[in-house]
C-alpha cells in the first residue's frame, strides 16, 4: 500500500487552467473518490496521476517517490476506463494476460497470476470466452482483473460503471470495494454518481473549476457541506436565505429568515462571520419533520402543495411564505385530506447548516 500526495499541482490546456494549485493526500489503502460537475478537473487530475498529463507546476508523489514526470508505464498503476477497452479478438484470459506479456513476465507466472486475477473477480469460468460473449457486468469484471493482474501500486478508475444499467451498477459497486480492500489497494475513483461515492468511498473530494472545495468522509460531506456548491452537488437540499443574528459556542449560530429564527451549525466552523452577515441555510429534505403543532425551535408554518407518493416515503412541496421547500416523509401521514390546512415543518439544529457567502 502506498500513499498518494499531490502538492500545489496545476495543469493548463492553452488558456484554460484545469487544475489550480491542488493539495491533497490520499492515505494507503484508501478508496478515494473525486466528484464534481462536468469540467471541474476530476478526470484531468486522474490522468495526471496516471502520467497521461504532465502538470506545469507542483508534484505527485507515490509514497516517497516523485512520479510527476515519470512515463505512464513506469508508474505501475492499474487503470480502468469508462469504455472497457478489451481486445475483441482475444479471449478473456488473453486480455488479462496482455499487460504481463508486455512486461516480459515468464509464461508459467502469467498463467498463475491470470488465474488468480480471474478468481478474485469471479470470472474463472469465462477464461476462454471472447468479450462479445459477455454481459456488460462481466466485461467490467474482466477489465478489473486486467488492472489487478499487474499488481499495481494504486488503482485508478475513470467512471467505470457509467455504461452499466442500474442493477449492475449496484452489484459492481460492492464488488469493486470488496476487491480493492481484499488487495489492499490505494484507489482513486472518478465519478459523477453521488450515490456511488456515498455508498462505497472511504473519503471524497469535491472539485469545482479546478479547485478542491471539500475533502471528507461521505457522512461528513453530506451532513456538513462547507459551501453552497458542495451542498447543492451532493444530494438534494433546501436553501433558505437569512441574516446572521449571533454566533454561539462550538460553531453554532442563530440566523433570522423570512420564516423565523433558526439555530444551526456553521459549515465552516473556522469562519466567524460578523452578526448582520448574509448567510444561507442548507437543510436536507429528509431532515424536516411535519406536525400539526409548532416545534420549540426551527419551526416553519406553511402548507403542502404538490405531493408525490412513493410507497415507503412521500415527497412534498411545502409552501412557506415565498419559500418552496422540498420535504421527504418516511411512512407518509400527511397525504390527501390530512394534508389540508396549516402544518408545521421543523428541523433539529444539528441538521441546519449555516453557509457563509
Amino acid at each position: 500500500m502506498i500513499s498518494i500526495r499531490i502538492q500545489q499541482l496545476s495543469k493548463r490546456f492553452g488558456n484554460v487552467t484545469a487544475l489550480k494549485q491542488l493539495d491533497l493526500t490520499i492515505e494507503p489503502g484508501e478508496l478515494f473518490f473525486l466528484l464534481g460537475p462536468s469540467g471541474c478537473g476530476k478526470t484531468t487530475l486522474l490522468r495526471s496521476l496516471a502520467g497521461f498529463y504532465i502538470p506545469e507546476e507542483g508534484k505527485i508523489l507515490f509514497g516517497d517517490e516523485d512520479v510527476t514526470r515519470l512515463e505512464p508505464h513506469k508508474r505501475n498503476t492499474g487503470m480502468m476506463f469508462q469504455s472497457y477497452a478489451l481486445w475483441p479478438h482475444m479471449s478473456v484470459a488473453e486480455n488479462v494476460a496482455f499487460g504481463l506479456e508486455e512486461r516480459k513476465v515468464p509464461r508459467d507466472e502469467i498463467r498463475r497470476r491470470v488465474g488468480e486475477a480471474l478468481e478474485s473477480v469471479r470470472m474463472s469460468a469465462y477464461a476462454d470466452r471472447k468479450p462479445n460473449q459477455l454481459s456488460g457486468g462481466q466485461q467490467q469484471r474482466v477489465a478489473l482483473a486486467r488492472a489487478l493482474v499487474i499488481r499495481p501500486r494504486c488503482l485508478l478508475l475513470d467512471e467505470p460503471l457509467s455504461n452499466l444499467d442500474a442493477k449492475l451498477r449496484l452489484e459492481m459497486r460492492t464488488e469493486i470495494r470488496r476487491v480493492c480492500k481484499e488487495f489492499k489497494l490505494t484507489t482513486v475513483y472518478v465519478t459523477h454518481d453521488q450515490k456511488e461515492a456515498l455508498s462505497i468511498s472511504d473519503r471524497m473530494a469535491i472539485l469545482d473549476k479546478g479547485h478542491i472545495l471539500q475533502v471528507g468522509g461521505p457522512r461528513e460531506v453530506y451532513r456538513r457541506p462547507n459551501c453552497r456548491t458542495v451542498a447543492d452537488f451532493i444530494g438534494e437540499t433546501d436553501f433558505v436565505p437569512g441574516t446572521l443574528a449571533a454566533l454561539g459556542p462550538n460553531g453554532t449560530a442563530e440566523v433570522d429568515t423570512e420564516v423565523g429564527r433558526f439555530s444551526g451549525v456553521l459549515g465552516r466552523p473556522a469562519d466567524r462571520p460578523a452578526p448582520g452577515a448574509k448567510v444561507t441555510l442548507s437543510v436536507r429534505p429528509e431532515c424536516w419533520v411535519l406536525s400539526r403543532a409548532a416545534a420549540p425551535v426551527n419551526s416553519v408554518r406553511g402548507r403542502i402543495g404538490e405531493a408525490v407518493y412513493l410507497g415507503e416515503f412521500a415527497q412534498y412541496d411545502f409552501l412557506a411564505g415565498s419559500l418552496d421547500l422540498k420535504v421527504l416523509e418516511l411512512n407518509p401521514r400527511f397525504l390527501d385530506q390530512s394534508a389540508r390546512g396549516e402544518i408545521h415543518a421543523s428541523a433539529a439544529p444539528e441538521d441546519v447548516v449555516v453557509l457563509t457567502e
